[in-house]
C-alpha cells in the first residue's frame, strides 16, 4: 500500500501518468513512445551481439510473416515489428521496447502448430502494447529517484543499476500478473488475426511439461528442480488455472467458426531444425565436448555438467561447488603463453607455473593466488588463445578439485576422424507414424540419452504418457 501510495505521489510530481493503449488504464511511466522506440533500437543491437540470428532465411521469414499478421491485430499495430530466430537451445521467447521480438529455436523446437507459434510471438506482442518494459523501467527509475532523495536527506546512496534491472526483465519474464496480462492480450490478437486462441492454452501445456520434466530429472538425480524459466512457474495444470482460463476467456469470444491451427505447414517448416548445440557453439555429449569448426574435443570428469554459451563453456561438479570456465581470444604471438597469462592477471602473484606440451600445440598454466586460489591456464593454436580459468566455491581449498581441472586442460586436444560426427549438431526430422508404431519404437532409433522418450514425447506435445495417431506426422531427432 505504501509502495502504491509512493507511486501516486510520485506520478503527480513527474507527470508520469499515461492511458495503458492495451488496457485502457493509467499506468505509470516516465517514458514517450518516442524514447521508448529509441531504447528498443538500442537494446536491438546489444541482443544481436550475444544472441545470433539462426541462419535460415526461409525460416526467419516465416517467423516475420506469422508474427505480423498477429501484430496487425494488436493494440499498437502502427509500430514496425520485428520478428528474430535466435540461435539459441533454451526454452525462451522475449520482447524489447517498441516491437523487438525474439523467440530461441529451442522453444520453437517444442511448438506443434503455427498457431502456437502464433500464441508465442502474440504474447510477446502483447508485452509491447502493454508496455510491461516501460512501466517496470518507470518503476525502477521512481525508486532510483526516492533513492537519490534519501542520499540527499541521509548521505546513503540507494541508486541500483537501472540496467541490469531492465536487461533481466526483457528476457526473463516480468512477472505472473503481466504474463497472465500479455497471455489474455495475446488469445485477443490470435482470434482477430484468425489463429485458434486455444494455442495460448497449448503453449502454456508445452510449458507445464517443460516444468514437470525438468523437476523428474531433478529428483532423479537428487537435486533441487531449477528456478521457473521463461513464463514463470505453474502451480496447476493450464486446464485447471482459474486465472489463466479468466484471461483467455474474452478471445474465445471473438473467435469465428473457421480458426487455423495450422499443424502440417508448421512441421514442414521444422524439417531440419537444429535441436540442442549447434555446430557454431561446439556440441556437448556427455561429458565431452566437440567443436567442428574450431577442431577441438574436451572431456570433463564423470557427472559434471556442461553450460554452453556462445562467449564461455563451463564445466561444473554435480554439486556446482567447482567450475572450470573457458573463453576464447585473440593469441599475442608477440608473447609466450607464460608471458601471456602473466599479462593477464596483471598485477596478481602466478605460482607454481608450468608449461603444457599438448602433442605440437604449446601453453602455460599456474595458480593465481589470493582468498579464492583459482588455477588458470592458456593454450595457443593458430590465431587463437585458449583461456581457462578454474576455482571452488564455499569452505573447500582449490587443492581437492585441482588434479581434475589440470585433467580438463590437458584433455584440450584436436578432434579424431572419428570424433567429426560427433561435431555435428543433432536436428528434426519428420515421420509419418505408421500403424502399430509408438513412441518406445520410434524413440529407440533417436540419438538419445535414457530420457530419450520422453524428450520425443515433449517434442510432440505427447508428455507424459501420450501416444500417436497412425498417419500423424512426428517429429524426430537424427
Amino acid at each position: 500500500m505504501m509502495r502504491a501510495l509512493t507511486l501516486c505521489l510520485l506520478c503527480g510530481w513527474l507527470a508520469g501518468c499515461a492511458v495503458n493503449p492495451a488496457t485502457g488504464r493509467n499506468d505509470f511511466v516516465m517514458m514517450s513512445e518516442r524514447q521508448e522506440l529509441d531504447l528498443g533500437a538500442r537494446y536491438n543491437q546489444e541482443i544481436l551481439k550475444q544472441y545470433p540470428r539462426y541462419e535460415d532465411a526461409k525460416l526467419q521469414a516465416y517467423i516475420q510473416r506469422v508474427g505480423e499478421r498477429v501484430a496487425r491485430s494488436s493494440h499498437r499495430s502502427q509500430l514496425k515489428y520485428v520478428f528474430t530466430l535466435v540461435d539459441s537451445p533454451d526454452v525462451n521467447a522475449f520482447a524489447l521496447p517498441g516491437g523487438y521480438i525474439y523467440i530461441h529455436r529451442g522453444l520453437l523446437a517444442y511448438l506443434n502448430s503455427e498457431a502456437e507459434l502464433a500464441a508465442v510471438l502474440g504474447h510477446e506482442v502483447g508485452h509491447v502494447t502493454a508496455r510491461h518494459s516501460v512501466r517496470q523501467q518507470s518503476q525502477s527509475t521512481a525508486w532510483g529517484l526516492l533513492g537519490q532523495a534519501a542520499a540527499i536527506g541521509t548521505g546513503v546512496g540507494a541508486l541500483g543499476d537501472l540496467t541490469s534491472v531492465m536487461g533481466s526483465a526483457f528476457v526473463r519474464g516480468y512477472g505472473r500478473d503481466m504474463e497472465l496480462e500479455a497471455d489474455g492480450l495475446g488469445a485477443q490478437y490470435l482470434a482477430r488475426s484468425g489463429y485458434d486462441p486455444q494455442a495460448m492454452i497449448e503453449v502454456v501445456k508445452v510449458l507445464k511439461s517443460q516444468e514437470d520434466f525438468a523437476r523428474e530429472q531433478a529428483a532423479r538425480r537428487g537435486e533441487a528442480p531449477a528456478a521457473g524459466g521463461y513464463h514463470g512457474l505453474f502451480d496447476t495444470h493450464p486446464d485447471n488455472d482459474r486465472r489463466l482460463q479468466e484471461v483467455i476467456g474474452p478471445a474465445r469470444a471473438l473467435a469465428g467458426g473457421n480458426q487455423e491451427v495450422g499443424r502440417e505447414r508448421f512441421l514442414q517448416m521444422l524439417d531440419g531444425l537444429v535441436f540442442g548445440d549447434s555446430a557454431a557453439s561446439g556440441i556437448r555429449r556427455g561429458r565431452h565436448f566437440y567443436h567442428g569448426e574450431l577442431d577441438f574435443a574436451l572431456s570433463y570428469p564423470q557427472g559434471w555438467q556442461l553450460v554452453n554459451r556462445p562467449d564461455v563453456l563451463i564445466g561444473h561438479s554435480p554439486d556446482e561447488q567447482a567450475f572450470i570456465a573457458m573463453t576464447l581470444e585473440a593469441a599475442d604471438k608477440r608473447l609466450s603463453p607464460a608471458e601471456y597469462l602473466r599479462q593477464r592477471v596483471g598485477n596478481q602473484r602466478l605460482v607454481a607455473g608450468e608449461e603444457l606440451r599438448l602433442g605440437a600445440l604449446q601453453g602455460y598454466t599456474a595458480v593465481l593466488q589470493g582468498p579464492s586460489a583459482r588455477r588458470v591456464a592458456v593454450i595457443y593454436r593458430g590465431d587463437n588463445a585458449y583461456l581457462f580459468v578454474a576455482a571452488v566455491k564455499g569452505r573447500a581449498s582449490l587443492e581437492t578439485e585441482d588434479q581434475r581441472f589440470l585433467e580438463v586442460i590437458r584433455s584440450y586436444r584436436p578432434l579424431k576422424a572419428a570424433e567429426r560426427k560427433l561435431a555435428e549438431p543433432l536436428r528434426l526430422h519428420l515421420v509419418r507414424v505408421k500403424a502399430g508404431q509408438g513412441m518406445t519404437g520410434l524413440a529407440s532409433g533417436a540419438p538419445l540419452a535414457a530420457d530419450g522418450e520422453a524428450q520425443l514425447r515433449l517434442l510432440n506435445g505427447l508428455y507424459p504418457r501420450g501416444e500417436p495417431r497412425p498417419g500423424q506426422w512426428l517429429k524426430t531427432l537424427r
